[in-house]
């Protein structure tokens, strides 16, 4: 993996949004419209988390070799944040989406709750960096057990967000790498040059897939571009090959 100093984080501000299931991720992710909407303030101290169940590995063998190959049980995940304010729209976060609104405009506390469903966007924003977790779909819902125990801090409701497959996906959630755009093509040399200009080198052949090479024939002998793990990657006028051209 080769070293880069603009994919470090550290996080000066952040924000959560919601929006209906299945809203494409902003275009601008430092000006996201609507129908993207925060769900208010949040924890400074209590960032930002994952935590997940399932994943186990079970080991299959046969007689002739007993670990031949590694199984992993599916796997569920939960980002989780404190949301800082007790206003109608966040104690239907907290409390299930079918909390109803009483005559005196109190939420009442569903016998049966349910999960809110919606899009979801959490970003992270580090001076000219910004890093997101974006969820086309999730379940939004309760974390953990609400405590006021003192007067000198902000209280909190703490939420779990569950992404869920949406439509045909094969993925859950996305999050943007940092370090720059992704390269969209490669341009022959010896070596060659990634674009747009300043876009992040892929990481290896496996991650090529997509780029389009220039020119689109293939490339003649020593040509090759060099990828993030130091390998050499070649167009031979049909796919991405490893090595150079000869």
């Amino acid at each position: 993996m080769a070293v880069n100093d603009d994919a470090t984080l550290v996080v000066g501000s952040g924000n959560y949004l919601t929006a209906p299931v299945g809203t494409p991720i902003p275009a601008d992710l430092l000006s996201p419209t609507s129908p993207w909407a925060s769900v208010g303030h949040t924890s400074l101290e209590d960032i930002f988390g994952i935590t997940s169940e399932g994943g186990e590995a079970t080991t299959i063998g046969t007689l002739q070799n007993k670990s031949l190959r590694t199984k992993y049980s599916a796997r569920t995940e939960t980002m989780a944040f404190t949301l800082q304010q007790f206003d109608t729209a966040a104690l239907k976060l907290y409390f299930g989406a079918n909390a109803p609104i009483l005559p005196d405009g109190s939420v009442g506390v569903p016998t049966e709750p349910e999960p809110t469903q919606a899009a979801f966007l959490a970003i992270f924003v580090d001076g000219d960096n910004h890093f997101a977790f974006y969820a086309p779909k999730a379940e939004i819902y309760r974390a953990e057990d609400m405590s006021i125990s003192d007067t000198e801090t902000l209280a909190g409701l703490p939420l779990g967000v569950k992404p869920i497959a949406y439509s045909s996906n094969a993925w859950t959630y996305a999050i943007t790498p940092l370090g720059g755009t992704a390269a969209t093509g490669a341009t022959a040399g010896t070596p060659g040059t990634f674009t747009p200009s300043g876009s992040a080198t892929p990481e290896n052949l496996g991650a090529m897939v997509g780029v389009i090479a220039s020119p689109a024939t293939a490339w003649t002998t020593g040509q090759h571009v060099v990828l993030g793990d130091a390998s050499k990657a070649f167009w031979t006028g049909s796919a991405w090959a490893a090595g150079q051209a000869t």
